[in-house]
């Protein structure tokens, strides 16, 4: 029999991939062409050619003692050291090999750092609406998640009740910009405020609150928007970045940590993600994906395809008379529900339209759009999308 962690983690299972297996269902039912998958954030522009001739630069070009052997649990000092310039170059900060740390991903980078950190039943604040799965990484360091609101529309975090929030207890506080699910950049006011907040509460506090920046949407931005960076506003900042979105590589998970200098118990912090790296059974970054991206630092994949999709997709739904605040990055639109939002997303699927109740993000009334399809299905969903307007919106204020 499985632990009761586990079953507790497995009865509320990503509702993102339950609603992909509906998909399946219903495609083989009405044809996938005639479902409109909005579920899944799985990139639909192919990576940048760049990038697999990379792959295969390395492979011809590596010894295989390089390409296949052990390494520092932290990567290839050269990549990290390669990635340190490159931030350096992009964002004026002063980073060396030694502050970066390679990992599996974002979200294992996530679970690096959350194990390197978390006592049990500290606590790390999330800002809803978040990504579900921080809530899991949380409860696999043996934290407990504090749930904060930001502020709709413009879902900039509540810094207000984020500062009550702040216990004794809390050791990080968690966010996600540009954000999954809204779409939403954190501007350099927020990020300062917040620094403020947490330098002053880890003072009064007597322990250091890191700050963790999840950005795997970092280069997802539209309309000339700047994401700031945030270890210029608060030494305690460690960022997780992850090529996953930036260069269309979800599979390959790869991604790395920024923990800089200035972060408290700096050297210590390093060492533990070291440790947490091998005890999460990572061992270190994948060879073959440190060396590859290495070669595509300044490489991009072609957003103006997501940015297409945006316009079309918003510009539709509020025509329609749905009310969302328009994304400055990622690709998700985040849509007020007009009616109960269990019976909104089922009113969805009979049109064929395959949504995420934002109850799966901690703010319930809403529903998440990946608009990282093609374009054709965008079109193909808006007639379906209109009639779903005319049943929720129209037919609610008919009553």
């Amino acid at each position: 029999m499985i632990s009761k962690r586990m079953k507790d983690m497995v009865g509320a299972s990503s509702a993102i991939r339950a609603m992909f297996e509906e998909g399946k269902k219903l495609s083989a039912i009405y044809g996938k062409e005639n479902v409109y998958d909005f579920s899944l954030g799985n990139p639909s522009v192919p990576a940048p050619e760049k990038v697999n001739k990379a792959f295969k630069e390395v492979l011809e070009n590596t010894d295989d003692i390089t390409l296949h052997g052990y390494m520092n649990n932290s990567g290839f000092e050269s990549v990290r050291q390669s990635i340190a310039l490159n931030l350096n170059k992009r964002f004026d900060t002063n980073f060396s090999f030694k502050n970066i740390v390679m990992t599996v991903g974002a979200a294992g980078g996530l679970n690096v750092i959350l194990r390197a950190i978390i006592n049990p039943d500290d606590e790390v604040i999330l800002i809803a609406p978040f990504f579900g799965e921080y809530l899991n990484y949380v409860a696999n360091a043996y934290g407990k998640s504090v749930i904060v609101p930001a502020n709709p529309p413009t879902f900039q975090p509540d810094l207000d009740t984020l500062e009550r929030a702040i216990s004794k207890k809390t050791k990080a506080v968690i966010f996600n910009s540009p954000n999954n699910p809204t779409g939403v950049v954190y501007d350099e006011n927020t990020l300062k405020k917040m620094g403020e907040i947490l330098k002053k509460k880890s003072k009064e506090n007597n322990q250091a609150i890191y700050l963790i920046a999840d950005e795997p949407y970092r280069e997802l931005v539209y309309d000339n928007v700047e994401v700031p960076y945030a270890t210029k506003y608060y030494e305690n900042t460690i960022v997780g970045y992850s090529y996953s979105k930036s260069l269309s590589l979800p599979g390959e998970r790869i991604g790395y940590l920024v923990i800089p200098d200035e972060a408290e118990d700096f050297e210590n912090l390093i060492s533990a993600c070291n440790v947490a790296t091998r005890i999460l059974g990572f061992v270190n970054a994948p060879s073959l994906q440190q060396l590859a991206i290495e070669k595509c630092l300044d490489t991009t994949t072609d957003i103006s395809v997501y940015d297409k999709n945006r316009e079309l997709l918003y510009s539709k739904l509020t025509e329609y008379g749905f009310e969302c605040t328009k994304p400055q990055g990622a690709f998700y639109l985040f849509v007020k529900c007009p009616i109960d939002e269990k019976q909104f997303v089922e009113k969805a699927k009979e049109h064929r339209l395959l949504l995420v109740g934002g109850k799966s993000f901690a703010c319930e009334g809403y529903v998440r759009l990946a608009y990282c399809v093609s374009y054709d299905t965008i079109v193909k969903s808006l007639p379906e999308f209109e009639k779903l307007a005319i049943e929720t919106i129209k037919g609610k204020s008919n009553k």
